[in-house]
């Protein structure tokens, strides 16, 4: 018997390179004979790799390759021809799988009384569908395996997921059956399982190569065996680990680097014994010594007795070339990592290369590139939705199941592809007309009709803006209109149908100017994958049960869920002029496609915990224990195939960078084990590994240059004929305590957005008290009886039928209307048995002008109610929804709305029938809560001491005005530290963050 020829490449030595010259050796200088025979390596990326490799061993002479194909792709055309296999059933296609999982799981979910809905089932069918590839691959018949992985005497809802099973083990080869196909992994054994036959019948004459395999698959292991006995057949393996002694070996687990190659080699009958090194003349690029250091790290606990031989000086010379980067967070450990990769640069024809599994990492880096105008190809590609098309439709989606509320609308509107018809700068400058109008603030009601209704009823709106917003509201209807029809919202619908129609506004949406939708939103590698994916889709999703439309945006995620595409996006910036182009000699990696790769600088990034290595899970279906005692892979397998490509990387390069976060997501983040296990082998050597100076690069990048240059706070001096002689008593509270704050408001003219989709508004809940109150008054005056309490109520629901809220906010707040109706007829009724009122002016606005050294001053209120009492004094009342200030506030000064409006009512400013002194001041605190209201009173109704403070108020007011007149006088952001002030919208804008002002507004 021919013994087997098994080799491996040393992690020292570039694989693929190795490979491709050692080729080249063996077939000789011939173009034909370097071009005869195959090569069969584990991934796509690999063998595109490889190609790459024979042209830098031929210094890009021109040259015929061999075949070069993934091992998981087999080419069946020769079985065929050559009558060694018989025509086998066609795979049946991802979509149509899911969508008859998906069909099967609704079916069993109605008959066992549950139901999660159509896009949760999709995922379950996914997962499902996951298992049936595993079992697979495993070959391990599922039926049996989960008879025996699942006993009688465990829980009852494990019977109910065996249960539940059934639908893999016994409905779904029904299924496959009778449609004539065929599991995509099931074939794809076949195939290998048929290539081995042919082989080994018939040994081919030309060279054929396994290289790179590191998983156990049966099918591939026994593949790999007939190979290993060709006569010009041979399976070379990455980086096995001669050194390891042979008690490691048999203590092996599976989190273990060397446990997917041992488990290998076991199925296909070999020990590491029969491992030869593959001979090849090039020299190791890191020390040779730095893969036995990391073996010796990695040892199984059995075998750790094997660090206390070698010495200090061959674990540094192990670790030359190795270091640390610590970086505080992510978004440092991506500046850091950039910088890096950038200094790399500097050395001519040196490559660098980022690996991560981590793609939030691996997009902050490539962003960082850009500040030094460097294009990382980043060959893991990204997730396909989150590309433009992807995102466009679901955005789309959403707007349309939430009815199209301000969020969603605006995201849809703003979204780069969206124009609606119009040039796109047009469409953006249409949205925020839009937004503008009737977005912010109160939630408009649902649909075209409540938007259209906001655009209505907003006021101090510009003619010319608002025709902008109608215009825009009439292209989103009738780019809308395919969907709308379909999603009524209340009615089911086929999901088809739905996508359908999903995709025909979305086509409407992205329409321009100058381009028709569809070549806008299927353009280029992004928009072709999701036109593809959802082509595939659609006849599966015609098999599928009616649905509401609100399952649609679930589903679409569902659909493109797992799905990736390599976008070049960035490269059509240069076809704009931006320059920008894929830089030769910078990478970005993910741990898939790194494997059997190799370059001058590597840097290891995101070596944390539960992201490299990665969190393991048994799935939804199985524990750990089941699944091994189905013979399912154990999750753990994951964490031995990330340690070999960890180790594997950290020997591909002479200068490797290990890189950790101390924070991930705001935690604490824990460094990968493999960290700490080197580290603490180095540690009993007395060695450390030496940290990278990109952490303070990092650091002092964006650090301004030279001595800091302290700038003071803000003190605007605005000339006098600027300021301001007209304010309202509320102006004048904040005139003391901010002056900053009235300045950007009244001299700047500044105003604070409303917030988007304001679930409640505080200030429009205000206005309903008082307008509530108004129109109570408004009929009651002076008089109270016994009808009066039901009035009141009336009042506050006709001011809420006024306010015309959306259905679910008015519900909210009717009840809170009403406590404080029936809290005030309380009060009515306990003050009017105590004192006579003659008067009551309801919401009544005043002007006071005050003579002043530098001109008048007007100071003007609108007081919410005044009461003239047959004793000829006034009682002055302020309606408070929020907290009202306290009393001794507004006895010191420091709050003088009220003491100013008695002051301005003294004076006859609020009309001679409410004119007198001020006899009570006081605030209603109208929450309508669990404690609908409450008093504030103010000096406890003591006259004198009212009249004393009112003219107090008016003097302190002129001295206030004297001296703001002054241009030398400032307008301070809160200059009196300490002091409570109103929440202001300009604290932001002076920075008070940055002057020691109140935390609420430091940023």
């Amino acid at each position: 018997m021919r013994p087997l020829q098994l080799f491996d490449i040393p992690p020292d030595r570039p694989f693929l390179d190795t490979l491709a010259a050692i080729w080249l050796d063996r077939q000789g200088p011939s173009p034909l004979a370097q071009a005869e025979g195959l090569i069969l390596l584990p991934t796509r990326r690999a063998a595109r790799s490889l190609g790459e490799a024979f042209l830098r061993a031929t210094d890009g002479r021109p040259m015929l390759l061999p075949r070069i194909a993934a091992i998981g792709a087999p080419d069946e055309t020769p079985l065929i021809l050559g009558g060694t296999s018989d025509l086998l059933a066609p795979a049946i296609p991802e979509a149509q799988r899911l969508a008859a999982l998906t069909r099967l799981i609704l079916a069993l979910e109605q008959a066992m009384g549950v139901g999660a809905g159509l896009d949760a089932a999709w995922r379950l069918a996914r997962e499902l569908a996951r298992l049936l590839d595993e079992a697979e691959r495993a070959e391990v018949p599922l039926a049996q395996a989960l008879e025996a992985a699942v006993p009688e005497e465990l829980a009852a809802h494990w019977q109910k997921t065996l249960t539940f099973l059934t639908i893999a083990t016994e409905q779904w080869p029904a299924v496959l059956a009778e449609t004539g196909l065929m599991d995509p992994v099931a074939r794809q054994n076949a195939l290998l399982r048929a290539q081995a036959e042919a082989w080994k019948a018939a040994p081919p004459e030309a060279p054929v190569w396994v290289a790179g395999v590191t998983g156990g698959i049966p099918a591939v292991a026994r593949l790999a065996r007939i190979v290993a006995g060709l006569p010009q057949g041979a399976v070379i393996l990455p980086g096995l680990d001669h050194g390891m002694p042979d008690a490691a070996w048999k203590s092996l687990t599976h989190g273990h680097p060397q446990h997917g190659l041992g488990h290998f080699l076991t199925a296909m009958g070999a020990t590491s014994g029969d491992v030869r090194d593959f001979e090849s003349g090039a020299p190791p690029r890191p020390p040779p010594s730095r893969f036995a250091v990391f073996s010796r790290a990695l040892l199984p606990a059995e075998a750790l007795g094997d660090w206390r031989q070698g010495d200090t000086a061959s674990l540094e010379g192990a670790t030359a070339g190795l270091s640390r980067l610590r970086a505080t967070d992510q978004q440092q450990e991506a500046v850091a990592i950039a910088l890096i990769l950038r200094d790399t640069l500097e050395t001519p024809r040196s490559r660098a290369v980022l690996v991560t599994p981590d793609r939030a990492l691996a997009a902050r880096v490539a962003a960082e590139l850009g500040r030094f105008g460097v294009l990382a190809d980043d060959s893991a590609g990204e997730s396909l939705a989150e590309t433009p098309p992807a995102t466009l439709l679901r955005l789309l989606a959403q707007a349309v199941a939430e009815g199209l509320a301000p969020v969603p609308l605006l995201s849809l509107l703003k979204h780069p592809l969206a124009a609606f018809g119009l040039p796109p700068a047009e469409c953006r400058a249409a949205a925020r007309k839009l937004e503008g109008i009737c977005l912010r603030g109160p939630r408009p009601s649902p649909g075209l009709p409540g938007l259209r209704q906001a655009l209505g009823l907003a006021r101090r709106v510009k003619e010319a803006d608002a025709v902008i917003a109608r215009d825009l509201l009439d292209r989103v209807q009738a780019a809308l209109l395919p969907l709308l029809r379909i999603a009524d919202g209340t009615f089911a619908a086929s999901p088809a149908a739905l996508l359908s129609g999903l995709l025909a506004s979305a086509e409407a949406v992205a329409a321009n100017d100058e381009e028709d939708g569809a070549d806008v939103l299927w353009a280029a590698e992004e928009g072709e994958a999701v036109a593809t994916l959802l082509a595939d889709a659609l006849p599966a999703l015609a098999t599928l049960p009616d649905c509401l439309p609100a399952t649609l945006p679930g589903l679409l995620d569902a659909l493109l869920e797992g799905a990736v595409v390599r976008s070049r996006r960035a490269l059509r910036g240069r076809e704009r002029g931006s320059g920008a182009t894929l830089h030769p000699r910078v990478f970005i990696w993910g741990a898939l496609e790194a494997r059997l790769q190799s370059a001058e600088l590597i840097v290891l990034g995101g070596l944390v915990e539960g992201v490299w290595p990665p969190a393991t899970d048994p799935g939804p279906w199985l524990s750990r224990r089941m699944r091994e005692e189905a013979g399912l892979p154990s999750p753990e397998e994951a964490i031995g195939q990330a340690a070999h490509d960890f180790v594997s990387l950290a020997c591909a390069a002479p200068t490797v960078v290990l890189s950790t976060p101390r924070r991930l997501n705001g935690a604490p983040a824990v460094p990968a084990r493999w960290i700490k296990r080197l580290e603490a082998l180095l540690a009993g050597g007395g060695i450390t590994l030496p940290e990278h100076p990109a952490a303070r690069w990092a650091e002092a990048l964006d650090q301004p240059q030279g001595a800091p240059r302290p700038v003071s706070p803000p003190a605007p001096r605005p000339p006098v004929a600027q300021r301001p002689r007209r304010l309202s008593v509320t102006q004048i509270e904040t005139w003391i305590a901010d002056p900053y704050a009235l300045y950007a408001q009244r001299i700047l003219r500044l105003r604070e957005l409303d917030p988007i989709d304001q679930a409640t508004d505080a200030a429009d809940y205000g206005r309903l008290v008082h307008r509530g109150m108004e129109l109570f008054l408004a009929e009651a005056a002076a008089t109270w009886n016994a009808a009066s309490p039901e009035r009141l109520r009336v009042a506050m629901e006709r001011a809420l039928g006024e306010a015309r809220l959306r259905p679910a906010l008015a519900n909210w707040w009717r009840p809170r209307l009403l406590r404080i109706a029936d809290w005030i007829a309380g009060e009515e009724t306990r003050r009017r048995a105590l004192i006579e009122i003659a008067a009551v002016a309801t919401e009544r606005s005043g002007e006071l002008v005050l003579q002043t050294p530098s001109g008048p001053f007007t100071l003007t209120g609108r007081a919410d109610r005044i009461e003239r009492r047959t004793d000829g004094t006034l009682a002055i009342i302020d309606y408070k929804t929020g907290a009202p200030p306290p009393a001794q506030q507004v006895i010191d000064g420091h709050r003088p709305q009220l003491v100013l409006e008695a002051a301005m009512a003294a004076l006859g400013a609020f009309g001679d029938e409410v004119t007198g002194p001020a006899g009570e001041l006081a605030y209603w605190r109208l929450q309508g809560g669990h404690d609908p209201g409450n008093l504030v009173i103010i000096g406890d109704g003591d006259a004198a001491l009212l009249a004393n403070l009112a003219a107090q108020a008016v003097e302190a007011l002129a001295a206030l005005v004297a001296r703001f007149n002054d241009p030398a006088t400032p307008y301070l952001a809160r200059p009196h530290p300490g002091r409570i002030v109103r929440d202001s919208a300009y604290g932001q804008l002076a920075r008070l963050g940055e002057w020691g002002g109140s935390g609420e507004d430091a940023t």
